[in-house]
């Protein structure tokens, strides 16, 4: 009996290491012990240039929106009263700039290429056919500025993680 006495002596403490093993790894899965460095502040000022940029993209698309609708403006600057290339142009934002603000705030790289895309598109837009919406010099700057800083964060947060 002895031996079998010992026997569950040496089991039921093989269970009570294993259990308090097992209960070790769970509480240090679920605890804050990792200490995330502060490596990722590129990461994080990235993410929220992405958000803002989602913000005025949503405000751009909107404006279009409501140009297309006659939500704002006259008689005389009314949706159908203007040329096919305005309309059209108009139209192609609405829809672009909504899609765009939708990908940059997930912050998924399909956002930040169709947001690329209405930064490159309205800039030719306005450079190439002035006629359409006036060929401000302004607007483009504010694009150009835009997709700069996006280019340098993109690239310090790309830095700051490891291949």
């Amino acid at each position: 009996m002895s031996d079998t006495s010992a026997r569950d002596t040496l089991r039921d403490q093989a269970r009570d290491n294993a259990r308090d093993r097992d209960n070790a790894m769970s509480v240090a899965a679920i605890s804050s012990e990792r200490i995330e460095p502060d490596d990722n502040g590129w990461t994080r000022r990235l993410v929220l240039f992405l958000r803002v940029m989602a913000i005025i993209s949503i405000v751009k698309g909107l404006y279009h929106w409501a140009q297309v609708t006659g939500f704002i403006g006259g008689e005389e600057e009314a949706f159908e009263n203007q040329s096919m290339a305005w309309q059209t142009a108009t139209i192609y934002f609405a829809v672009i700039e909504l899609v765009a603000a939708v990908g940059l705030w997930l912050a998924t790289p399909w956002g930040a290429v169709v947001w690329l895309t209405t930064v490159v598109s309205m800039a030719v837009i306005e450079l190439m056919f002035p006629g359409i919406y006036g060929g401000s010099l302004t607007v483009v700057a504010f694009e150009a500025v835009m997709l700069a800083a996006y280019l340098a964060l993109a690239w310090m947060a790309a830095r700051e993680r490891p291949p």
